[in-house]
């Protein structure tokens, strides 16, 4: 499994918008996506879990990938949300 630690930018938090190009960034990998925030863990590849966690900006989420190329996936996935700002 990879991880990461990063910290959501946008000015409304991960909802919305910065949600749809979370999800459509983790749907594009083959392997499990999963967002952690404040102890919750959800499927990152479902907009209205990813949108039930109610994720303000500046909060730190971790981004987990587990399984084929998740190197690869857990890459591609922050490449995406640093180039639309919704991660610093």
């Amino acid at each position: 499994m990879k991880e990461i630690t990063v910290r959501v930018t946008d000015p409304v938090g991960l909802h919305a918008r910065p949600a749809t190009i979370a999800v459509s960034a983790a749907t594009k990998v083959g392997c499990d996506v999963t967002i952690e925030y404040k102890n919750r863990e959800i499927d990152m590849k479902s907009i209205m879990a990813v949108m039930s966690l109610g994720i303000p900006s500046q909060a730190d989420i971790v981004i987990k990938c587990e399984g084929k190329d998740e190197e690869e996936a857990i890459q591609k996935i922050e490449e995406t949300l640093r180039t639309n700002k919704v991660i610093a």
